[in-house]
C-alpha cells in the first residue's frame, strides 16, 4: 500500500530527528564541533573531550569506561556536511555543520529567542528584578527543589558525583530553545560546561525591556556558539 503524504512527512521528520540526535554531543547537547572518537567508540566535541580528560580518572561520559585515545571522527565530520536540519527561527534547511553559524546571524532565530526570553520574564514580579538567579530548578537526581542555577550545579557536584544515567538538564529545558525530552549522558559534566553563567546575573535590570531582552539574546547566542 502506498504511503500517504502525512505518513511520509512524519517518517521524514522522525529520520531528521534521529540524524540530529546521532550528531549531537552527549556532553554539551549541541551539534558536534570538531568531533573526536575515543577508544570505546563514543564521540564528543573536541572541547568537551578535553574537559572530560581533565578529571583525575577520566571516564567516558556515555559508558563510563576509562577514557582513552581521541582521534578525529572523519565520518561524523562528513555526515555533518551532508545532513540538513531546519533553523528553529526561519525554517531554512541548513547543513548541520553550518547550523551554529547560521543561528548566530539569522534574524528570525533572534526573534525566536527574543519571544522566549520575553515569555520567561513577563511573569516575574517587579520586586524581584534586582535579585540574581530568580529561576529555580529541581535536582533530577534526588528531586531537591528551589535550587537556583549555581546552587543546582554545586548540589549535583557535591552530592551526586559518580551517579550516572541519561537525564534531562532542567536549565536547558527551561530555555526557549531547549528540548525538554533531550537527555544528557553525563549531566554533571554538562552542567559544568554548558552553564558557566546565569542569564540573570549578566542582565542589567535597570535598563528598559528592549535593551534587557537584546542583551539576553546576545548572551544566549554566544552560549550556543561556544566551541563546546
Amino acid at each position: 500500500m502506498a504511503m500517504s503524504y502525512k505518513e511520509d512527512a512524519s517518517r521524514r521528520k522522525d529520520t531528521a530527528e534521529d540524524d540530529k540526535e546521532a550528531l549531537t554531543c552527549s556532553v554539551c547537547l549541541e551539534i558536534f564541533e570538531n568531533p573526536m572518537r575515543v577508544e570505546c567508540n563514543h564521540v564528543f566535541c573536541k572541547a568537551c573531550l578535553l574537559a572530560l580528560q581533565k578529571a583525575k580518572k577520566p571516564i567516558c561520559a556515555v559508558c563510563r569506561s576509562p577514557l582513552k585515545g581521541g582521534t578525529k571522527a572523519i565520518e561524523i565530520e562528513r555526515k555533518l556536511e551532508v545532513t540538513a536540519t531546519s533553523c528553529s527561527g526561519c525554517g531554512t534547511q541548513v547543513y548541520m555543520k553550518m547550523l551554529r553559524s547560521h543561528n548566530a546571524t539569522c534574524p528570525k532565530y533572534r526573534e525566536f529567542i527574543s519571544e522566549g526570553v520575553k515569555a520567561s520574564m513577563k511573569d516575574q514580579h517587579p520586586s524581584l528584578s534586582n535579585v540574581p538567579n530568580r529561576f529555580t530548578f529541581t535536582c533530577p537526581f534526588c528531586n531537591a527543589k528551589n535550587l537556583d542555577q549555581d546552587s543546582l550545579i554545586e548540589h549535583c557536584s557535591t552530592n551526586h558525583t559518580g551517579e550516572y544515567g541519561r537525564m534531562v538538564c532542567p536549565i536547558c529545558s527551561s530555555m526557549p530553545w531547549g528540548d525538554p525530552n533531550f537527555k544528557s549522558a553525563n549531566l554533571i559534566q554538562h552542567l559544568k560546561i554548558r552553564h558557566k553563567f546565569s542569564y540573570d546575573t549578566f542582565v542589567d535590570y535597570s535598563v528598559d525591556e528592549d535593551e534587557m531582552v537584546q542583551e539576553a539574546i546576545e548572551l544566549s547566542l554566544q552560549d550556543r556558539n561556544m566551541n563546546l
